[in-house]
């Protein structure tokens, strides 16, 4: 099982509006034997409804880290990212955009909001999956993810935040 430096399993949010998409990035990450914990929502207000904890996600774990789209229903993916960043509970977890636009603009305004990295979905299907298990690999056995909750955000007083 994967788990973090503490053992806790690796949460993750796959926002991401297509479901051939989804299907594909669910199989990515469920092929090499790595358990981990893959939440998914269809559009930008739901993403944020999830990370804030609201409505129906009232329940929900912050995730480790985010598998981001850009071109979303409701909100885009860098106004999801642009809140993320605002928002002290939210600014630390890291986001991988993983978005079909290699537009220069898109690309920019994503590092400008910090982005961790942006990754350019392949159109053909065999470096589709060459490319999921590159993300799989790394963030889920190299990368050190921080701490999530309210401790790691630092200034959020002792129970207020999030697990």
């Amino acid at each position: 099982m994967v788990t973090d430096s503490r053992g806790r399993l690796v949460e993750i949010l796959l926002v991401e509006d297509n479901p051939g998409d989804v299907e594909l990035v669910q199989e990515a990450l469920g092929e090499g034997g790595i358990p981990h914990s893959l939440s998914v929502v269809g559009d930008g207000v739901e993403a944020m409804a999830y990370l804030r904890g609201e409505g129906q996600y009232a329940g929900a774990i912050l995730p480790d880290f985010i598998l981001l789209d850009l071109k979303l229903p409701k909100k885009g993916g860098l106004e999801v990212l642009a809140e993320m960043k605002n928002d002290e509970m939210l600014r630390r977890i890291p986001v991988i955009v993983l978005s079909s636009s290699d537009a220069p603009d898109d690309i920019l305004r994503a590092y400008d909001l910090q982005v961790s990295c942006y990754v350019t979905k392949p159109a053909d299907l065999d470096e589709f999956d060459r490319v999921m298990q590159t993300i799989r690999d790394f963030t889920l056995t190299v990368v050190k993810l921080p701490p999530r909750g309210p401790k790691a955000a630092g200034s959020v007083p002792d129970g207020a935040g999030r697990r």
